[in-house]
């Protein structure tokens, strides 16, 4: 009677962010011994496996293809074969394509193994000097539209650090849109290029920030984080004030009733009636 074949494992393994040198020892050992790297563009990650001298064959895998892509792949592992996936830089999963692939393993019995190493969003968080011990990330915004505006609203009523990645092309027009919700004084820190020769941590508030990269567009990888919002206490009469002045400027009623339960942490139903008040 033949045995039957023992199931592979699927590692989920950290490259580096940008410094070669944070590459870990057993994370060489599993790419070389992987039957398939799965990589996300198979060229850039080409060339980060020829640096280690590592021969396993790569893979793509990505949102065009992952639907058609993933029961080929738990099959291999349910064959026997294990298999790494990794991302373009740092640690797989975080906005990155790979989650499909996780739950479609785990739902097989499969073991998924995780290899730790270099991630943008600890090393910003670590280095930026905002309180760490609660924290929200949110990847890639939306780019515009209502989830744009959900996602910014949520941000603004936090109490907490947002952390959040960015293109260098849009970190100026993001910084503004949270100075004009309302966060313009709150602390934040815009960290770039970590890991490599121009790493820089820009600190200031929203609103600094903002003006910064206005007259100095960023350059590289970037992180943002914004400080969580202090509430103030919910005097009617302040609110009120603060909805003239919002009106005054165009500002909508929709806009006013987030503002007002952002900064004061004003109840909704008496933020909704504070801002119809004619």
């Amino acid at each position: 009677m033949t045995a039957p074949v023992a199931a592979g494992s699927l590692y989920i393994v950290s490259t580096p962010i940008g410094n070669m040198g944070d590459m870990s020892f057993r994370a060489v050992e599993v790419l070389s011994s992987a039957a398939l790297v799965i990589a996300e563009d198979t060229r850039h990650s080409r060339r980060l496996l020829d640096h280690y001298e590592i021969g396993t064959h790569c893979s793509a895998y990505h949102e065009h293809n992952e639907a058609r892509e993933t029961p080929r792949l738990v099959k291999r592992m349910q064959g026997g074969e294990s298999l790494a996936l990794i991302t373009d830089a740092g640690t797989p999963l975080l906005s990155d394509p790979g989650a499909r692939l996780v739950a479609a393993s785990i739902e097989a019995g499969l073991s998924v193994i995780p290899i730790p190493g270099a991630s943008a969003l600890l090393a910003a968080l670590v280095g930026s000097g905002v309180a760490g011990d609660h924290f929200t990330f949110f990847g890639f915004l939306p780019r515009k539209g209502k989830d744009r505006h959900r996602v910014l609203t949520e941000m603004m009523r936090m109490t907490h650090t947002a952390i959040l990645y960015e293109s260098p092309l849009r970190v100026c027009e993001t910084l503004k849109e949270l100075t004009d919700a309302g966060a313009g004084a709150r602390s934040a820190v815009v960290a770039r290029e970590l890991t490599k020769k121009f790493e820089e941590f820009s600190r200031g508030t929203v609103g600094e920030l903002a003006e910064k990269f206005e007259q100095t567009p960023a350059r590289g990888e970037v992180v943002i984080l914004v400080g969580g919002a202090t509430e103030e206490k919910a005097d009617e009469d302040v609110m009120r004030s603060v909805v003239r002045e919002m009106k005054s400027a165009g500002l909508s009623s929709r806009d006013s009733v987030d503002r007002l339960m952002s900064r004061f942490g004003a109840p909704r139903n008496l933020a909704y009636k504070l801002a119809h008040e004619e």
